[in-house]
Parts: structure tokens; sequence; C-alpha cells
């Protein structure tokens, strides 16, 4: 580890022990917002620049967006993927970014501390209760209610997928507005959406035709990982190799991450780009996505592929892909035969 990640882990840790008691969610019944034209400003704080970590927040975007259509939404982030991401998204008011690392210029980080304070929000979500940023800009803001992040025995009992990073804040925050007199609220959790438009996908289209050549279907790879979830050459080889012995009447081709690495040896067509949206729109138009738990993991998901998410760390409950047929596999405890069974119940509905 090298002294920049030492130096962030202790700074987490010291930040956390500072916040972790800042803020309970409140519920404020002095005002009655059951009529959800009341509803005209929320912010949701997500500081954060990683690109899984804005794509999950997508889902909760979509159920505060559903449930007060009128609403304008503030998003309070890090980096600058978020106006990518949420480029179709019509609600989205404002974009609240602080630099990835603050302490590189330390003015903007005031500015937008400023920005938050000197606005009313009806309603203010912190999405990750253990983010300290989040719980101190939640603490900092104007609003009426305000949702800390917390999650509560009830929802632990009632939801067995309550641990998914995308879905707790929904199951949160629904039980948040029934507490201030808001129906129940037992839909479908949104699934992860960079919604990607007709003429986004049909430039994806366009670029694996150019790739392959042929009118087969196409099988998407990423290879690519951070840290030790990134499996090893080896690793890839053997399981590329019964991929192409198994799907024959398939293409497949990698998509390459920003640093252009390959854990196959480039030995399938291969897809660089260093636009997001491009990128989920060539994904798009594979039957299915194949890649270790990484932010292009989360990338198609969004793009509402077939994703099948590889995963070395005990993170799955967390982080694993769901709807549109997804799937995720612990291949801590699984052989390359159940692999290949999951990619056939995937590549069969299709």
């Amino acid at each position: 580890m090298d002294l920049l990640k030492t130096i962030n882990v202790y700074r987490r840790k010291i930040t956390k022990g500072l916040t972790k008691n800042i803020g309970t969610s409140n519920f404020d019944y002095s005002t009655d917002f059951r009529d959800n034209n009341k509803i005209k400003k929320i912010l949701i704080t997500r500081p954060n620049h990683r690109l899984g970590n804005l794509l999950l927040i997508t889902p909760l975007v979509q159920e505060v967006v559903a449930t007060f259509p009128k609403c304008e939404i503030d998003l309070y982030v890090k980096g600058g993927l978020a106006p990518i991401i949420f480029k179709n998204y019509e609600n989205i008011n404002v974009i609240l970014e602080l630099p990835k690392k603050p302490f590189q210029n330390i003015v903007e980080y005031i500015k937008v501390w400023y920005k938050i304070k000197s606005k009313y929000y009806e309603i203010v979500i912190n999405v990750d209760e253990n983010s300290s940023s989040g719980r101190l800009s939640t603490k900092l803001a104007n609003a009426k209610y305000k949702y800390f992040g917390e999650i509560n025995n009830e929802i632990q009992s009632n939801y067995k997928d309550h641990e998914h990073i995308a879905k707790y804040p929904i199951y949160g925050f629904r039980s948040f507005l029934s507490k201030i007199g808001f129906k129940k609220n037992e839909n479908k959790i949104p699934s992860l959406d960079l919604k990607l438009s007709v003429e986004e996908e049909t430039e994806g289209r366009k670029i694996i035709q150019n790739l392959v050549k042929n009118n087969k279907k196409t099988i998407s790879v990423f290879t690519f990982a951070t840290d030790d979830k990134c499996y090893s050459e080896a690793w890839w080889k053997e399981f590329y190799d019964r991929l192409k012995s198994e799907y024959k009447d398939y293409n497949i081709i990698e998509v390459l991450p920003v640093e252009n690495t390959s854990q196959i040896g480039f030995e399938a067509p291969t897809f660089y780009s260093k636009d997001i949206r491009e990128i989920g729109a060539v994904i798009a138009g594979t039957e299915v996505f194949i890649g270790a738990d990484s932010g292009i993991m989360h990338l198609a998901n969004a793009s509402h592929t077939p994703t099948i998410g590889l995963f070395s760390r005990a993170n799955k409950k967390r982080y694993q892909p769901y709807n549109n047929r997804s799937q995720a596999i612990n291949t801590n405890n699984t052989n390359i035969n159940d692999w290949i069974k999951v990619i056939d119940s995937v590549l069969i509905k299709n």
C-alpha cells in the first residue's frame, strides 16, 4: 500500500469516528408533505467519484422521480462523471461536484459546501450511512426532512436483499416516507440505468459490427479489475479458452480498461474508449457481459445487458448485478463448469 492510500485509510477512520454520531433522521410532522406536488427540491448526497458508486445511485434517483415527479434533484458528488451518467435524467437540476481530492482546490470545496448551505430543500437523502462526508453534508443542508441513511430492524427482517448498496437506500427512504405519512411502497426496486438513447445504442451496434464483421451474436468480457478483484492472466486464459470452445456460434469481444491492458493477451477483438456512454452502448449491443466486480460491471448492468459478475471477495450480496437476468458468481466455491451453466442459463433465455 502506497503512502497516499495509507493516509486515506487513516483519514477515513478518523472522520468516521468524528462523524458517526452526527444526525439522525428527523420526522417533523408540522408540515403535511403527503401531497407529492409540495416536494419541490430534494438533495441526494453521495460524495464519491467512483464510476460504480455513482451508477449505483441511479435506482434511488429513479425512485425519487417516480415518487415526486415534479421535484428538482440536486446531487452532491465528487469528480466529473456524474454529468455523463445522468445526462438523460431530466429531473437533475444541479450537480454539486467536489474535486476528487478535496485539498487540491480548497476554494472549490468551500464553494460547494456554501451552495448546499445556501439552498432550501424539502428533503435531503444521505445515500450511505457510513459516509462521513455524506452525514456532514446532510447535517449542513437546510431541509424540513433529513434522511441520514439508517437501516432499521424492520427492513433487515423483511427484505433479504437489503444489504445491496443500490437497494438499501431505497428501502430506507421508503420506510422514512411512511413515517411522515406517505403510503407504503412495495414496488419493484428500479434497475441501474444509464438511460442510453436510441442513437447511442445504434452507434454501439455499429461499433460491434465493425469489430466482428459478421452476423453472429456477441458476448462481451472485461478482464480487468482493481487490486485483488483482478483475476490472473492464467485464470482468465483458462476461462477464455473454455468460452471459445463452448460458444463457437458467438463472437467474443473484450472491453478494455482505461489502462489499456488485457488479461487474455489481446486475443479477442478489443474495444477501447474513455467515453463511459459509448462503452455502455457497445456492451448494450451484446448478448451477455462477463466480468469481475468493477465499475464496468455496474456499467454493463446499467446498460440493461444480462450481466454475469465474478466475485472473489465476500461482498457479493452488496454489489451483485441484478435484474435483466443478471447473475453473480462466487468464484471461490464454484468451478468453471458451474460458470458455464450460469452463462448457458442466461443465453438460453435470450
